[in-house]
């Protein structure tokens, strides 16, 4: 039930046209539609410049700007085995170049994940372009970047909520 409260709070990169017939996806943060190579195993998605994050006191009162690493972040959170994502599992089977062993470097290391460790597969080309790569063709991928499961989150926002006494979930 939890979805339909997420999707008020967080915005994914895409959404659907419910009444285009059938129902399309549309940018929603991104700026244009993604593009896939022809082999569909890399997509590369912009972002619109200008969109901030809500308000948080780490941001100490400055705006600040979603960019391309707050969506890579993002996609590591779920890979990073102590988050516990249910979305490992099905993410896992789709082959995102690199992930699954950064995910498995921390687990056999017993160390943290190591988020500033590039991975092949899930890049921010620049300030506002992500680029993500498969190791085999992915038709629906462009499903993904719909769901708030892959909305931005800010580094800075998580670090400072992490602990027990304030938890990221109570900080949107």
């Amino acid at each position: 039930y939890s979805r339909a409260i997420t999707a008020h709070i967080f915005e994914a990169l895409y959404t659907y046209d419910h009444l285009a017939r059938p129902a399309t996806p549309k940018p929603l943060i991104a700026d244009g539609m993604p593009v896939p190579s022809a082999d569909f195993r890399t997509w590369t998605v912009k972002i619109k410049p200008g969109i901030y994050f809500q308000d948080d006191p780490v941001f100490r009162g400055q705006k600040r700007e979603v960019t391309a690493r707050d969506f890579v972040y993002t996609f590591q959170r779920i890979a990073d085995p102590a988050n516990r994502s249910a979305l490992w599992s099905w993410i896992e089977t789709y082959a995102l170049l690199g992930l699954a062993e950064q995910r498995k470097a921390a687990l056999d290391g017993k160390k943290p994940f190591d988020y500033d460790a590039p991975i092949e597969g899930l890049q921010a080309l620049d300030r506002y372009t992500i680029r993500v790569r498969f190791d085999q063709p992915y038709f629906g991928f462009r499903h993904w970047l719909t769901t708030v499961q892959f909305a931005p989150v800010a580094r800075e926002v998580v670090d400072r909520h992490k602990d027990a006494s304030s938890r990221v979930a109570e900080h949107p």
